[in-house]
Formats: C-alpha cells, sequence, structure tokens
C-alpha cells in the first residue's frame, strides 16, 4: 500500500510542477518548441515500456484514425496551448487553470453521453468551477497593458484544458469498446503527436534552451521524462491498483503544487487565487461525487409498488 501512496503523491507533484518548468523554458524557446522537446522526452519511457509488454500490434492500424485524432488535439495542440498560455501566466495561475480539464470533461460527458446525465450535484460543481476560474483569471482586470493577468494567456489555458477535458469523452465512445490496451492507446498516441509537431514546429533556434542549464534540464527531466513519460506509468499503476477514480484524484493535487512551487518563487499568491483553488477543487469533487451518486441510483434496483386492501 506504500507504493500505491507513493505513485498517488508523486504524479500529483509531477503534474503540479509542469507549469514552473514550461515557465522556465518559454522565455529561450516557442511554445512548439516546447511541446515538441516535452513529447520526445515523454514518449521514450512509453514506448520502451510498450515494448516490452508488447501491447503494440499492426492490428491496431484499424484505429489509426482515432489515434491520429488523439494526438493532433489531445497532445499536440493541447501540450502548445498551455504551454503558450504558460508563457503569458504566472506559474501557479496557469497550473490552477491547468487543473481544470475534469470540470470540462463532466460538462461534456453531461451532454454527449446518454447514460451520465447531470444531477444537481454535478451541476452545483460546474458552477462553482466555473466561478473558481473567473476569479482565477479576473476578466475585469486583464485588458490593457498594464492587466495584472493576461487575457489571452486565460484563454490559451482554456483551450487546452478544454480539448484535454473533451479527449476522456472520445476515448470512452470511440476507444473504449475495443480491445486496445490504455498503454498501447497512448503510445500510438504519443508516437503519432511527436510525427505531427516534428513536422509543424519551427526548429530554428530550439539549441537556445542549452543555453540555461535550469531550464534545460526543467524542460527535458522535469516536464518531458517524469511530467509526462513518467506520469503517464504511475497513472496507468493507479488505474490497475485502485481503479479510474481514485488514479484521476490526484488531478486535486495538481492546483495545489503548481501554486506552492508559484509561492517559492516569487509569484503572488493571495487570498483571491487560494480561494479560486478551493471552488475548482470543490468543483471537482463535487462533480466526482454527483457522477457516483448518480451510477448509484441507476444501479439500484426498483422496488415494486405495494398495493394494500383496505
Amino acid at each position: 500500500m506504500i507504493r500505491i501512496y507513493a505513485a498517488f503523491a508523486l504524479l500529483g507533484v509531477f503534474w503540479g510542477s509542469n507549469f514552473i518548468y514550461m515557465k522556465w523554458a518559454s522565455g529561450l524557446v516557442t511554445a512548439g518548441q516546447i511541446s515538441l522537446l516535452r513529447v520526445f522526452f515523454g514518449f521514450a519511457p512509453l514506448a520502451v515500456l510498450a515494448w516490452r509488454k508488447r501491447v503494440v500490434r499492426l492490428a491496431q492500424l484499424r484505429y489509426l484514425h482515432h489515434f491520429t485524432n488523439m494526438a493532433a488535439f489531445a497532445t499536440a495542440f493541447s501540450y502548445f496551448a498551455m504551454a503558450q498560455g504558460t508563457a503569458l501566466l504566472p506559474s501557479s495561475i496557469a497550473g490552477v487553470l491547468g487543473g481544470s480539464p475534469a470540470l470540462f470533461t463532466s460538462i461534456a460527458s453531461g451532454v454527449f453521453l446518454r447514460n451520465e446525465r447531470m444531477n444537481r450535484m454535478m451541476a452545483s460543481g460546474v458552477l462553482s468551477g466555473i466561478l473558481g476560474i473567473a476569479l482565477i483569471s479576473r476578466p475585469w482586470t486583464s485588458t490593457g497593458p498594464d492587466a495584472a493577468i493576461s487575457a489571452i494567456g486565460v484563454a490559451w489555458m482554456l483551450a487546452g484544458s478544454i480539448v484535454f477535458g473533451l479527449s476522456y469523452i472520445y476515448v470512452r465512445r470511440y476507444l473504449s469498446g475495443t480491445s486496445v490496451p490504455p498503454l498501447a492507446i497512448v503510445t500510438w498516441q504519443m508516437g503519432l503527436a511527436l510525427l505531427i509537431l516534428v513536422s509543424l514546429t519551427d526548429l530554428h533556434g530550439m539549441s537556445r534552451i542549452l543555453q540555461d542549464w535550469k531550464a534545460a534540464t526543467g524542460l527535458a527531466f522535469g516536464l518531458g521524462l517524469l511530467g509526462t513519460g513518467t506520469s503517464f506509468l504511475l497513472y496507468y499503476y493507479l488505474l490497475e491498483k485502485l481503479g479510474a477514480v481514485a488514479a484521476a484524484s490526484a488531478v486535486y493535487v495538481t492546483p495545489v503544487v503548481a501554486l506552492l512551487i508559484g509561492w517559492s518563487v516569487g509569484e503572488r499568491v493571495g487570498l483571491l487565487e487560494l480561494i479560486a483553488v478551493f471552488m475548482i477543487f470543490g468543483s471537482v469533487a463535487l462533480l466526482e461525487f454527483g457522477r457516483q451518486a448518480g451510477a448509484r441510483q441507476e444501479a439500484a434496483p426498483i422496488a415494486p409498488s405495494t398495493v394494500s386492501f383496505d
């Protein structure tokens, strides 16, 4: 059990640390180059494990169009959008916004999945999450050259979070009924995303990352190897040991870690940011509790009506 708790804690820390690594790298290389290097170093451990477990097979090419869609949107675009947004925002705020895909997954589930209708608890979670995002992004101060928070940066972060959140719906709708193991799906996804990013990214000036050892190490080792590749491995380990609900709960730790790291490097973390994190954190919890309550209600047997004769 200690290994499971350690894996859970590490997953939350790795996810929450990604934003400071992107912030460091953004001063030297472009968002596209950050995304490319992230996928390159993240794909390596996944490819090794997939090869050792022999989960990737030629027969899976029948799902290549689905793998390509996931690679283009859930990986290449989402990583690019979050790198672009983090470059324009404090890493702490980027981390809070980057921890919101679960909110958009739940909203999309109620819209696109017939068996997951939204109940009152889930609706309360959505409202809490939207208010939390509004508080952390402060749209009333996001205009003009002296804006405290970049509206464009917020838009990029939300775009990445929305697309990433929708990707779970896509997987459940088109790939969950197949025999393709999750490790094989993510390996195809990352490998194809690497090809997409290589073909679309301007590589000129990418060597500038080597001018700062902290940024280079953070991007390759922290963001790529640990924050992407190893995080996927930890996630699927927890998925096997605890199930999907508990494994996904590591997302609760992400904004807290991002805020703590941002505060430690001198970023402003005030009462408003803490309230926003609490609201987003609470929204994810309400959505999950509401989903579980709805599942239990649907699974409960219908009691036969009682007729009394007086």
